[in-house]
């Protein structure tokens, strides 16, 4: 272990050690052995981590927009330099593919430059007039906490706007992934970033969420995750009435027309189903199939299913690696026998793959009865149901018979089915023909149970920001 990374922490401008000397132990999923540490915050750092942040706070939000995009863009640079370094050091905490991974950062670094390249636009005044106008202004300190599953990519989600918007940030980063978030505060730090502007903490997760949103400090909670905790969060964020933004859980439709190109949809679906081992709040997990074209789907996804190669996340062969941690094996095996147990039948997979590792394969499962958990809970996970509908109207009726929100996709060329299906999805996001996540250009959130606010575009930076309505008598000049 003379060589096991040890992730700390970054508070006021300096990388360090908890102050009580803490650690975390950081698990390699494809091994299930621990090789790493992440050190763990007391109250103390965290009180730091709050008197830093507002400590930079005027300096940061008074700087010229411009200046605070261009240190966003220079990040975005550095990162760049250091893909190939990081997309490694997360493929071994998380289990996604190099080339996952790769992609991810991609995405992160495109997202750090595009909301660098509009700090300045977004945030000069709005005129309304001859003499009115809206004054943009940052709302203070944000507590953003972030996930396991897509660590760069959600970091950059939280922090570039926030940053761009003037906001200093407190980062809570995924103890199981945390290095990307050191990947990404370090490139912040290189870029120029002032000291305070960001802190990045690790620890126990219900003790720093406590912790920090009791403080007055901090005005706006970002979060990623599960709907439940998002609603715990929530509560926490009442008392201080402190804005929140929640991107919560999915349990995505895929419609399936009888008129779709089925050459198309198959290969689409799988990829980004079983892509991070379909541990994504916008994976589908539920696909109804017009009934003439069921039986032909079924076999072919089945087919590609379980050629999926599944193995090592460093091998350029392997399409899927291991899940990230033993509590989402646990999931599989009951949300899977428990639909076996309603009557549902296994066509593919079901059952943990006999080795070392976190290992699940693609699962496919038909004849789900209605009151099954796995219809109802998050998967999060690879596996898929699949299901016949006879008309439109019933399959917009499933695919909307869950209290989750976020993403939906659909298959069809007929423009009737489209409008339809464009107007009765209960989705935040809806992908025709073909299945997209999440841009750096555009707004992206939930409705129902999948949580509140915007991430993406100029929503998701305004999303930090108090417009101030200025009226007056004659012009501004």
């Amino acid at each position: 272990m003379s060589n096991a990374p040890s992730y700390q922490l970054f508070i006021n401008g300096r990388w360090r050690a908890g102050s009580d000397g803490i650690t975390l132990p950081v698990t390699n999923p494809a091994t299930e052995k621990v090789f790493g540490s992440v050190a763990a915050a007391s109250a103390s750092d965290l009180d730091e981590a709050l008197a830093s942040a507002e400590r930079s706070r005027r300096a940061w939000s008074s700087r010229p927009a411009k200046e605070r995009g261009e240190i966003l863009v220079a990040a975005a640079r550095i990162l760049a330099t250091k893909v190939v370094d990081a997309a490694k050091d997360l493929s071994t905490e998380q289990g996604k593919t190099i080339a996952e991974a790769t992609g991810e950062y991609a995405r992160a670094v495109e997202t750090l430059e595009w909301n660098g390249t509009h700090a300045e636009e977004l945030s000069a005044p709005i005129p309304m007039g001859p003499n009115r106008m809206i004054a943009p202004e940052p709302l203070g300190v944000v507590a953003a906490f972030t996930p396991w599953n897509y660590p760069a990519v959600l970091i950059a989600r939280k922090l570039a706007p926030a940053l761009a918007a003037g906001c200093p940030v407190i980062l809570k980063g995924a103890e199981e992934t945390p290095s990307a978030a050191v990947h990404f505060v370090e490139a912040l730090r290189q870029a120029g970033i002032p000291d305070g502007v960001v802190n990045l903490v690790f620890g126990v997760p219900v003790q720093i969420s406590r912790h920090l949103l009791s403080s007055p400090i901090v005005k706006v909670l970002t979060f990623t995750g599960s709907t439940e905790v998002g609603k715990q969060l929530a509560k926490l964020a009442a008392n201080n009435l402190q804005r929140c933004i929640l991107e919560l859980g999915g349990h995505s439709p895929v419609v399936v027309c009888e008129d779709a190109d089925l050459a198309k949809a198959i290969p689409a679906i799988t990829e980004y189903k079983f892509e991070c081992a379909g541990q994504s709040c916008n994976a589908p997990s539920r696909i109804l199939v017009a009934r003439p074209l069921y039986g032909e789907f079924l076999s072919r996804m089945t087919e590609v299913a379980r050629k999926i190669k599944i193995g090592p996340p460093d091998n350029p062969a392997t399409k899927m690696g291991p899940m990230a941690n033993v509590r989402r094996i646990e999931a599989m095996q009951r949300l899977i026998q428990d639909a076996v147990d309603r009557g549902a039948r296994i066509e593919t997979g079901g059952t943990r793959l006999d080795q070392p590792g976190f290992y699940w394969p693609p699962t496919i499962l038909t004849g789900v009865p209605k009151d099954a958990k796995v219809l109802h809970d998050e998967p999060f996970g690879p596996i898929l149901t699949v299901a016949p509908f006879d008309t439109i109207e019933e399959a917009i009726e499933e695919a909307n018979a869950t209290e989750f929100g976020l993403a939906a996709y659909f298959f069809t060329g007929a423009t009737d089915a489209k409008r339809a299906l464009i107007g009765g999805l209960s989705a935040g996001a809806i992908s025709v023909n073909y299945l997209k996540g999440v841009s750096a250009d555009a707004p992206y959130g939930g409705v129902k149970q999948s949580g509140y606010g915007y991430e993406g575009g100029e929503q998701g930076l305004r999303s930090f920001q108090s417009l101030k309505l200025v009226n007056g008598l004659g012009s501004f000049g």
